[in-house]
């Protein structure tokens, strides 16, 4: 069933309104019809089934019918800290960490970073992320949708991370913890940071100031991982540990 997003709270019986690229896609790419079916999360992640009232291709109402059980979401708040990679990376990493179960997303600067945003071109780099994000959330059945944030400093983000139970620093240097070692001395956590650099990792300062800060340094095996491919293997790991069990 197509799923969309409101940015309000539905109730039963309530009559809601999509608008824009929604409605256009529900009557002319899906080529959808008053009497049938979509999926509406609201701004609390509940989600409904809902019945088409009427479309025209600017507007679409529905009539909220029942709830649904959120079954898309993982047990475990996951936030990601992205440095800032080369090219179009970053909205190829924010879709799969999409899929992957994510609820936010952060890009920040780091001292190896080769791309780094234009001041006057942030808003609207964001608002392109956010609409990958949001894309990606309703093909693969999300209940909420993951949070895109404007960038951030390095000591910003570091200071972020650190309010979380567990902060993962991912960084190929002595000294770091096996990811499976960490994870499985965290069972019970329900809150993960986890931290990727760009391109060319971390400086031994930026590890540094990491390790005094508090973040966990975390070994991602005996393989150099591309930057877009550390935080898949990363969230993987964690749906495999947290999510799959039972």
């Amino acid at each position: 069933m197509p799923r969309f997003f409101l940015k309000t709270p539905i109730e039963l019986g309530d009559t809601v309104e999509l608008v824009g690229e929604d409605a256009h896609h529900i009557s002319y790419s899906l080529r959808m019809a008053v009497g049938e079916e979509i999926t509406v999360t609201d701004s609390r992640g509940l989600g409904y089934t809902c019945r088409l009232a009427s479309l025209d291709g600017t507007c679409v109402t529905a009539t909220v019918l029942s709830p649904l059980e959120n079954t898309g979401e993982s047990p475990i708040e996951i936030h990601l800290f992205q440095a800032y990679p080369k090219s179009d990376k970053l909205e190829f990493i924010i879709q799969k960490a999409v899929e992957l179960g994510v609820a936010e997303i952060t890009p920040f600067e780091s001292e190896r970073c080769i791309k780094r945003p234009k001041a006057d071109r942030i808003e609207h780099i964001l608002t392109r992320q956010e609409k990958i994000a949001c894309e990606a959330a309703k093909q693969c059945g999300r209940g909420v949708l993951p949070k895109v944030n404007a960038p951030i400093s390095f000591d910003g983000m570091l200071t972020r991370a650190i309010e979380y139970p567990l902060a993962l620093f991912c960084h190929p240097a002595e000294g770091t913890v096996p990811l499976r070692e960490t994870l499985a001395s965290h069972k019970d956590v329900k809150r993960i940071a986890i931290v990727v650099g760009s391109e060319g990792g971390f400086s031994d300062g930026e590890f540094q100031k990491a390790v005094e800060a508090g973040l966990t340094p975390t070994g991602l095996g005996a393989r150099v991982l591309r930057c877009e491919t550390a935080p898949l293997f990363l969230l993987s790991a964690i749906s495999y540990e947290y999510e799959m069990k039972g």
